[in-house]
């Protein structure tokens, strides 16, 4: 499996950090379980970001999250919206199995800490795209113990792309789709900063697709499949620049942004939800105190190079735009119910076409 940026096709021109994933903010880890079967066919899986190497539960950090099209789920956002606060792990997983990954997310922090329940209830943040075009939804084919096996599994270093975990069953553009990421570093008064973007892109319709702007799509008429199946795309952004509630959630916006960039129009039937988080403080749940000071980027300072959000706004659009192409570039061709089919996206056909001269 490749990436896009191996093979030349670089999004943007900020720097990606060493991994050029989401995991290149320190300390976030992400886990996969791919759950494949053929009587009953399943096509699914589940796949875990620990937004920190410790306990979320008891030290939480600040998040945000903003919808660009609300057809679809993700709990635990309206404690985020009201709090600012991200105490849990994100899962995300197949709609069907919402509420699996629910109950067994609160099975797994009561096994790490006995104050779940008891110090104060989880509410895990569960988000779901649908993958019924190959996977038969009425099976219910993810169990607890898949999610166990995610959230257990859960690892620092690179992440594995495409038909993996929640990704296993999911088209983009008409392609196979699934797990995508990317990250960007940047500078900032002096300071190094990094930004990563991880999705599970379900979502757009094929002459839809633009790779690098342009628009690709349309000369890609064959591989189609049986009838198009209207998904979803669910966005994680974690960085570790100091950034409170209000700030994330003007950054976690700019995922749509690089959605729109390779394409997306976040279509009628199709949940586009974006959760983000920083790294850059911990709340913790159990104390006396009762102030806390927020350590933050001051938001209207206009350096004469424009003000120090720019950047970080344009980080968050590149990582997702390039996310994207990476759930392409990496996913493989997989059958599913029904004798149906998502054919991989053919990466050597959309490199010649890149390589056609254009208008300048």
């Amino acid at each position: 499996m490749g990436r896009a940026r191996g093979d030349g096709v670089v999004v943007g021109s900020l720097r990606p950090g060493p991994l050029n994933a989401i995991t290149d903010v320190a300390g976030v880890r992400v886990g996969h379980a791919t759950v494949v079967g053929q009587e009953p066919v399943v096509r699914s899986g589940v796949t875990a970001i620990w937004p920190h190497d410790g306990n979320p539960f008891r030290d939480r950090v600040y998040a945000a999250v903003e919808p660009l099209n609300g057809y679809g789920e993700l709990t635990g956002s309206r404690v985020i919206d009201e709090w600012g606060l991200l105490g849990s792990p994100i899962v995300l997983t197949d709609t069907a199995h919402v509420g699996i990954a629910y109950t067994a997310t609160i099975r797994h922090l009561s096994d790490i800490d006995p104050g779940v329940g008891d110090v104060d209830v989880l509410i895990p943040v569960v988000g779901e795209c649908d993958d019924g075009f190959l996977n038969d939804n009425r099976a219910l084919g993810v169990t607890h113990s898949d999610v166990q096996a995610a959230l257990e599994g859960a690892q620092p270093g690179p992440v594995t792309e495409g038909c993996v975990g929640a990704g296993t069953g999911m088209q983009l553009f008409d392609f196979k789709g699934g797990i995508g990421t990317a990250s960007r570093v940047l500078e900032l008064g002096g300071e190094t900063f990094t930004i990563g973007v991880l999705l599970l892109c379900n979502h757009g319709k094929r002459h839809q697709l633009l790779v690098l702007g342009a628009p690709l799509g349309r000369e890609l008429p064959n591989l189609m499949p049986e009838y198009h199946h209207e998904g979803s795309c669910l966005g994680v952004l974690a960085t570790d620049l100091p950034l409170h509630p209000a700030q994330l959630r003007r950054v976690v916006r700019r995922i749509g942004l690089g959605l729109a960039r390779a394409g997306s129009v976040a279509n009628d039937g199709s949940g586009e939800l974006f959760v983000g988080f920083s790294t850059a403080q911990q709340v913790p749940r159990s104390t006396q105190r009762l102030r806390f000071k927020i350590d933050t980027i001051i938001e209207g300072q206009f350096w004469r190079e424009g003000s120090p959000l720019d950047d970080v706004f344009e980080a968050a659009a590149e990582a997702a735009e390039e996310a994207v192409l990476n759930a392409l570039w990496a996913a493989t061709t997989t059958d599913g119910r029904e004798n149906r089919k998502l054919y991989a996206m053919p990466t050597d056909r959309v490199l010649a076409l890149l390589r056609r001269p254009r208008l300048p």
